[in-house]
């Protein structure tokens, strides 16, 4: 990965979802495809528009976002491969990188939070 890691794996979670999606045939499977899609695509949205946030709470707020679109689509991922529309494989190689880019989510949520507090704190 280049530079920024959350973009990068945004970007890579975003590519896997649109070509696991463009194989599912279940056409009654419609509405839960496009809410995968939009979840999974809105992380890396947010993850760039946080580089150019206007404040330290603004950026905050995209980063905690993106997290609560990657916990969403942890969740359509998880019911497309209960009700038989996505492979175990393809599951776990899309929960694998959610679950890394939420990790990292996290990690950069506290960061921010704990530069936010220390600045906030000093006189």
């Amino acid at each position: 990965m280049a530079e920024n890691k959350l973009v990068d794996l945004s970007f890579e979670l975003a590519k896997t979802i649109v070509n696991m999606i463009d194989n599912i045939t279940v056409t009654k499977s419609a509405y839960m495809v496009n809410q995968l899609a939009r979840s999974a695509t809105s992380i890396g949205a947010n993850i760039y528009e946080a580089q150019y946030a206007h404040s330290k709470p603004d950026f905050i707020a995209k980063l905690e976002i993106a997290l609560k679109e990657a916990n969403e689509t942890d969740y359509w991922l998880k019911l497309l491969v209960q009700t038989n529309r996505i492979s175990e494989e393809e599951y776990k190689n899309a929960e694998k990188l959610c679950g890394n880019l939420r990790r990292l989510l996290i990690a950069s949520c506290s960061t921010a939070k704990a530069n936010l507090n220390n600045k906030n704190s000093k006189p």
